[in-house]
């Protein structure tokens, strides 16, 4: 179960710290679809992004919320 964090006593959301390496993770993967020049196939770029986000967002969450 995620437990909020505490640093000098204000207590944040367990998203303050799973955002940033699901943005790693996404921009991982849009770089590695730019370098091997398969983008092209993508039909609407920015939506591709923000889904690959919202999936990473998710398994991260499932998989350290267990």
């Amino acid at each position: 179960m995620l437990h909020e964090l505490s640093f000098g006593g204000m207590l944040f959301s367990p998203l303050v710290a799973l955002v940033p390496m699901a943005f790693i993770l996404s921009a991982l993967t849009r770089l590695g679809l730019h370098h091997l020049d398969l983008r092209r196939y993508i039909w609407k770029e920015a939506w591709f992004d923000v889904a690959s986000f919202v999936c990473y967002l998710a398994a991260i969450v499932y998989l350290f919320g267990e």
